[in-house]
């Protein structure tokens, strides 16, 4: 079958304007479950009970369950509760894009929270002691020592988590946020051309990927650059020295 040019151009072009939306669902879900993580990880590791048990549920639960029927439990079960939908929450937890964002948010939290923990406990116990031995405060200590070292060693398995973040926002078109496969899908509607729009939705992902893979990996780069060992330097060969013996 002939590749039609002219329609992949046409596709590419209108999967291309939808680009942004699929970003911003990227970014905003990554900042907040971000910030989310730091307190499940928190609790995740306090010497108490209580957190740390629920940190422990909540990892379990958003790790446990696939993304989809939590995004639909957002979308549509907050709906069913009368205090929050008489509640002020209500104007922007009816918006698919909020709740989109929420539960995108939500997910990553979780495997965000346990890749910082694992990082966490990766951290040589000597570095930490070495940091108390010369005085450091906990806050110093935790800016200085503990964050930039479990930063480093969560940046991997880390950067994984972002490229799954990526593709999960395609779900956000089930939920009428009109993103890249959201776009791709209302194409596919109209023209019933399914190869070739989900091969340009294809590389659009890829690209995305490819960028904050590359973005993660200069970011580790510098983080680790100190721990690499320097480049050998070539020896340059010479000619055997000849000496004269004297008869």
């Amino acid at each position: 079958m002939p590749v039609d040019i002219n329609f992949m151009l046409d596709t590419m072009r209108q999967l291309l304007a939808a680009v942004p939306t699929t970003l911003a669902l990227f970014f905003a879900s990554l900042v907040l479950g971000g910030l989310l993580s730091l307190v499940i990880v928190a609790m995740r590791v306090s010497p108490h009970w209580l957190p740390r048990n629920f940190g422990r549920f909540y990892i379990f639960v958003f790790r446990g369950s696939p993304l989809l029927i939590q995004m639909f439990l957002v979308y549509y079960g907050l709906g069913q509760f009368g205090v929050i939908r008489h509640s002020f929450l209500w104007p922007v937890l009816r918006e698919p894009y909020v709740c989109a964002v929420l539960s995108l948010a939500l997910c990553t939290a979780g495997y965000t929270a346990e890749i910082i923990r694992g990082g966490l406990l990766a951290i040589p116990h000597g570095q930490i002691e070495a940091g108390y031995s010369i005085g450091l405060s906990g806050f110093a200590l935790l800016r200085r020592v503990i964050g930039p070292i479990a930063l480093r060693l969560c940046l991997p398995a880390y950067s994984t988590e972002a490229v799954l973040l990526v593709k999960s926002t395609a779900l956000a078109s089930l939920v009428t946020v009109w993103e890249v496969t959201g776009v791709a899908q209302e194409i596919i509607h109209q023209t019933y051309r399914t190869t070739e729009v989900f091969m340009c939705a294809a590389l659009i992902y890829l690209l995305l990927n490819f960028a904050i893979v590359r973005v993660l990996g200069f970011v580790e780069r510098r983080l680790s650059g100190h721990l690499r060992p320097p480049p050998t330097p070539a020896v340059a060969s010479s000619a055997p020295v000849r000496t004269r013996v004297a008869s």
